[in-house]
């Protein structure tokens, strides 16, 4: 009986220290890099930058992702609390809006109002948005980061791209609920989504990657949503909670601010 017991605490104890080793190993590659590009590389300007940007692009996009992952299993809890999270692990902007409607009601209810569908992101959207970023060119369709909800990223996402500057957009990602699932309250819903503003390309202050940076009032986009939805007359009908959630404070995956009065809009679609 006592070594049925004992198992899963053994199990997870050895999980834990499995972790702990890959986390070590993490660091214990980056200072590796980091004596190789900074130390060794030569002492030339040229030399030096191509280190400090060879450092950077381990540290952005390996050591530090990594890290995020291990830790934000440990301390995130792995159940909804209104909050989408990023492929690190982090949290991400707040579920600002429920829908009940079929897929084809959401793509013709944003079609019609004038919102653009976003391209899958892969190599090919990825190289045609930083050459739109770099030469300022607009970019209506282009893709957005994947962003986590029900363990599974966005199923697709729509925008609106401002004055032709792919830096700034309105956007708005959404989420299939799982059948028989209810928000906190008994509330039901078909589609969740988060929709935020893109105001500028900067980097990432928790992961030092490049991506794009949020407006802090979250609320000001669910209203906007709202209201190009009116404007099309694909709303049937519209109820917001108010104080659905906590209003708070807070900061997204990127590290932006972010704020909001926590009430929660669901939308009836035609």
């Amino acid at each position: 009986m006592s070594n049925i017991i004992d198992q899963p605490v053994k199990s997870s104890t050895l999980v834990k220290l499995k972790r702990l080793l890959i986390l070590a190993i993490y660091i214990a590659v980056g200072f590796l890099v980091y004596d190789f590009t900074i130390s060794r590389i030569g002492s030339s300007k040229q030399s030096t930058a191509f280190g400090i940007i060879l450092f950077w692009l381990f540290t952005a996009y390996f050591t530090l992702p990594r890290l995020h992952r291990f830790l934000t299993k440990i301390y995130l809890p792995d159940y909804f609390i209104g909050r989408v999270r990023t492929g690190d692990g982090l949290l991400g902007d707040p579920v600002n809006l429920a829908l009940l409607g079929t897929e084809k009601q959401l793509h013709e209810a944003f079609r019609s109002a004038e919102w653009t569908k976003a391209d899958e992101l892969n190599i090919d959207s990825t190289v045609k948005m930083i050459r739109a970023s770099i030469f300022h060119k607009s970019y209506p369709t282009a893709p957005v980061s994947s962003l986590y909800l029900f363990g599974r990223k966005q199923d697709f996402a729509y925008q609106h791209e401002v004055d032709g500057n792919p830096h700034k957009r309105h956007h708005v990602r959404f989420w299939k609920v799982p059948d028989g699932w209810k928000l906190p309250g008994g509330f039901e819903a078909d589609w969740l989504a988060a929709g935020t503003y893109d105001r500028k390309v900067g980097f990432s202050v928790f992961t030092l990657q490049i991506t794009h940076k949020i407006d802090e009032n979250t609320d000001e986009e669910r209203d906007y949503i709202i209201k190009t939805l009116k404007g099309a007359k694909k709303i049937h009908n519209l109820k917001i909670i108010k104080d659905y959630s906590s209003g708070y404070h807070h900061r997204n995956g990127g590290g932006d601010a972010i704020k909001t009065d926590g009430a929660m809009p669901f939308i009836f679609l035609k």
